[in-house]
């Protein structure tokens, strides 16, 4: 019997102490606008924190705010507009938010192509940048925060009639920008920090800020457990690797 209890105890310490040496798992959602920033700041976090393990769940904002309303178990969500954050927010799923960053809206081009820089306002030529035949890649503006942005500013140019039939319509920003740097598309609309971590387009332009409302991403903790790295998404730490990418920082 008391070799039984023995053996008890041995075998119950060893579970406690795996428990105890067990990462800690932190799930992360983030607009896919985020990807490069996020990736190099949770391993920065991690070096520094080696029991925390942190899952990135990278997406278009309207994919990962309608996968939170449905229970998806985030412990952290950046949303690349304030809008699918207000969303959550009356729909009762998250009760503050915050604004982290701020972005620009460019236009871009495979590099391999001739293009001249171009200032875009209400007398840019588009039928010269972008012959009928040819693709503009763009969030879908349905729902995609990024698309939503250039229907928005397109709109208040007075081309986005004009450009509808040509839109290469993705499903979040990344992949817009994808089908430029694939040259499936001629032209595409991104933010200037995905076309800076790109080494196969360029920027032609940049859509005057005024022609749309200000890009803003929207932070919120959704899980206490999460608080140390929602904190140290503030510090200056990570403040110097989003400028990196060419985030503005507030």
């Amino acid at each position: 019997m008391k070799k039984l209890f023995a053996t008890f105890i041995v075998v119950t310490t060893f579970f406690i102490n795996l428990t105890a040496n067990a990462s800690q798992k932190i799930t992360f959602f983030a607009a896919a606008s985020l990807t490069d920033a996020m990736q190099e700041i949770g391993q920065t976090y991690q070096a520094q924190n080696r029991e925390m393990d942190i899952v990135f769940s990278f997406a278009s904002s309207s994919v990962l705010a309608r996968q939170i309303e449905q229970g998806a178990p985030a412990d952290i969500f950046i949303s690349a507009d304030q809008k699918w954050m207000d969303y959550l927010i009356d729909h009762q799923v998250v009760e503050f938010k915050q604004t982290l960053l701020k972005n620009d809206l460019v236009l871009i081009a495979p590099i391999t192509d001739y293009h001249t820089p171009v200032t875009i306002n209400q007398q840019t030529d588009w039928r010269a940048l972008l012959p009928s035949n040819e693709k503009l890649a763009i969030g879908d503006p349905d729902h995609v925060p990024a698309g939503i942005y250039a229907k928005e500013s397109l709109t208040n140019l007075g081309v986005y009639d004009q450009l509808v039939p040509q839109f290469a319509r993705a499903s979040n920003v990344r992949d817009a920008l994808m089908l430029v740097e694939r040259q499936e598309a001629a032209l595409g609309i991104v933010y200037s920090t995905d076309a800076k971590v790109s080494q196969k387009v360029k920027i032609l332009g940049t859509f005057p800020t005024e022609s749309f409302k200000p890009i803003e991403y929207p932070i919120t903790l959704l899980n206490p457990v999460a608080s140390q790295f929602y904190e140290f998404l503030q510090s200056e730490t990570a403040k110097h690797i989003f400028q990196k990418y060419g985030f503005v920082t507030l």
